[in-house]
């Protein structure tokens, strides 16, 4: 089949990247192209890459594992035609998919995807593993190996309860069978993209494979500073084990400066208990609103250790320095001393010692420099990236079909 993506180059004739309208120009026969993701049950980092990949890419049908329809109205992943696998109908998987883990693979290996030349998985868990012909172009996007297999495996038995014990046995076994399945289905994608070069590392690691790096998109145009900014940090984050948001709380329970928390999760009930007066759980927050606290916070609390992380990014857009654990994406985000600090260990103490010195230092941040670094990571600059890749490995593959 022939697609017309524009140029048979990458690039322009002075080496400069194509103009994303010069690049995109995509047959929209369904039958042709098809996208692959986890599950779709909340907007999170992952689902604005694949909403931004759509918009680029798009329409093409989206065959995910569980997906909440309610929670994806206003996007363009709700206007694309969805195709669910046999989880969709068990017992709770809209609610409690994770409970389904150990049949993941094998339902994401039950997707038909034979009437599609290219396959486009969008993968932090199993994604990666759908089953295609080898006349399929088969490309993943990564936003992390299976986490919770990998690179954090012990901290998410530490933190699930799940060190010894029976339970802890089952868990175990559960997780290296997964280990190898996710090991083995990396070898079937003809191209790994990493959305950091963290997770690049994460993915030579545990698949022995070489990715490409694209940063996901952020709009940051949505985000703008708010004169006079008030005094009370933030931090925005799924309130899940691994985003350390009790780190958080603890820390500024020893500050007494004001925090608010914006998100929700299954943690909400346990960190409303423990938060005390100066900390404030707001749940979730419209994009207008969340802007709005954004612009005008003095900075952004980031406790997790995380791939890339959007949020960091839609703080700095806003002006507002960061306060980021020192690993993961992280490093690749805030640039310290300019547009953040980092504090080195995921402890308390670390944290209350970073924004004290933070608020020692806090005029030297320049609204204009955070702000500018934040349009490194522009929704047009990974439409350029990703159409670019696309065009080049699809023109390599064309010839040996």
């Amino acid at each position: 089949m022939v697609y017309t993506w524009g140029c048979a180059s990458p690039t322009t004739s002075k080496g400069m990247p194509r103009d994303v309208n010069q690049s995109a120009h995509l047959m929209t026969d369904l039958r042709d192209f098809a996208f692959i993701h986890d599950w779709l049950t909340t907007w999170g980092g992952s689902e604005q890459v694949l909403d931004a990949a759509l918009e680029v890419l798009g329409p093409a049908p989206v065959h995910t594992l569980v997906y909440k329809p309610e929670a994806f109205r206003e996007t363009l992943i709700g206007n694309q035609h969805i195709v669910t696998s046999f989880l969709q109908n068990l017992p709770g998987s809209r609610r409690n998919h994770r409970l389904y883990l150990p049949l993941m693979p094998l339902a994401v290996e039950q997707f038909d995807l034979r009437p599609y030349s290219i396959l486009i998985s969008s993968s932090h868990t199993v994604a990666l593993g759908a089953l295609s012909r080898p006349d399929q172009l088969h490309v993943a996007y990564i936003h992390a190996p299976m986490r919770y297999g990998w690179h954090l495996y012990h901290q998410y038995l530490e933190e699930s309860g799940l060190t010894r014990g029976w339970k802890s046995w089952f868990v175990r076994g559960v997780l290296h069978y997964l280990r190898l399945w996710d090991a083995q289905a990396a070898q079937r994608v003809d191209h790994i993209i990493a959305n950091s070069r963290w997770t690049a590392r994460c993915v030579r690691r545990a698949y022995r494979r070489e990715a490409e790096v694209i940063y996901p998109p952020v709009d940051v145009e949505s985000f703008q500073p708010i004169s006079p900014r008030e005094d009370y940090y933030i931090t925005v984050s799924r309130l899940v084990p691994h985003k350390r948001i009790g780190l958080i709380i603890r820390a500024f329970g020893q500050l007494g400066f004001p925090m608010k928390i914006v998100g929700e999760g299954p943690l909400r009930r346990t960190l409303a208990r423990e938060a005390p007066s100066n900390v404030e759980l707001l749940g979730w927050q419209p994009k207008e609103q969340l802007a709005q606290l954004l612009g005008r916070a003095r900075a952004f609390v980031y406790a997790a250790e995380e791939d890339f992380g959007i949020t960091p990014v839609e703080a700095q857009a806003a002006g507002c320095p960061v306060l980021a654990y020192g690993s993961g994406g992280a490093l690749e985000t805030v640039l310290e001393g300019k547009t953040g600090l980092f504090f080195r260990e995921q402890t308390e103490q670390a944290l209350v010692e970073t924004v004290r010195e933070f608020e020692r230092i806090r005029e030297r941040f320049e609204v204009a420099e955070v702000q500018a670094n934040a349009e490194r990571f522009r929704k047009d600059r990974f439409h350029r990236e990703l159409t670019s890749l696309l065009d080049t490995w699809w023109n390599e593959f064309r010839p040996t079909l």
